[in-house]
């Protein structure tokens, strides 16, 4: 398998998967002419598109794809339905691609029926887990945001975290801003700081790298309370998260 992100829009990737037949998978395109393009210059075949949520950085190019491919299956969640999607999919169900299978992961909080595929490594997980940060919580909760981190959290190590932006430079700032005295946190604050000074990306990263950089997979940890000058003795991990995502809103 080959795993191909694609810049699209300001700061979006849509990420294109194909076999060594050509046969490609392509995951939340907000727009489809830099998608045909790849396609055509590398004679690829475009077989399933896959959705993870409704906003229209992740949808626009459904429409065009789907005019220049009229074969092509399109998967999305419920909130999708009307952006394209032919093929509802919801926790617990499965996506055929080659010879494998993309299992559906309900992961809600930047909207309330966001999803995620994953068949290892390979983890889409649109606008839930950034590197070194989370999405915006539009539609859920910090606590459904916190669950799904947590859901992710058990995947294995290898997992390739495909997310849909580049934001990794502005979410290790925060992190440092949140964590000095962490060297992990640093480290790749001034290696992420030098890839995106000469334009690179700095995406995928992997699950078990996040375990020791995003502050957003630390919510159990003594020390990122006392950081954040939580006064609560009995606060909960989701409950550190909660404050966490504010402080990053406001950032």
């Amino acid at each position: 398998m080959h795993l191909i992100p694609v810049p699209a829009l300001s700061d979006n990737y849509i990420w294109l998967l194909h076999d060594e037949a050509g046969n490609t998978l392509i995951v939340d395109p907000g727009e489809a002419e830099p998608v045909i393009d790849y396609l055509t210059q590398h004679q690829l075949v475009a077989q399933s598109i896959l959705l993870t949520h409704h906003h229209h950085d992740h949808v626009g190019g459904v429409k065009a794809l789907r005019q220049k491919y009229p074969e092509i299956t399109v998967f999305g969640p419920v909130e999708t339905a009307n952006k394209g999607a032919d093929n509802i999919v919801a926790e617990g169900d499965s996506v055929p691609f080659g010879d494998r299978e993309f299992r559906v992961i309900h992961t809600p909080g930047h909207t309330l029926g966001h999803i995620s595929y994953f068949s290892n490594p390979y983890l889409f997980c649109g606008d839930t887990m950034f590197s070194g940060g989370c999405g915006r919580l539009f539609e859920g909760t910090p606590k459904q945001m916190y669950q799904s981190f947590q859901t992710i959290n058990q995947l294995p190590d290898e997992t390739l975290i495909c997310c849909a932006h580049e934001y990794t430079l502005s979410n290790m700032t925060f992190a440092k801003a949140i964590w000095p005295e962490n060297q992990k946190i640093a480290d790749y604050y001034d290696e992420i700081k030098a890839m995106r000074a000469e334009n690179q990306i700095t995406l995928p990263t992997t699950l078990q790298h996040e375990r020791q950089i995003n502050v957003f997979l630390m919510s159990q940890l003594v020390e990122l309370k006392n950081k954040l000058k939580v006064k609560y003795t009995n606060s909960q991990p989701e409950q550190i998260f909660a404050v966490l995502r504010a402080k990053k809103d406001h950032f």
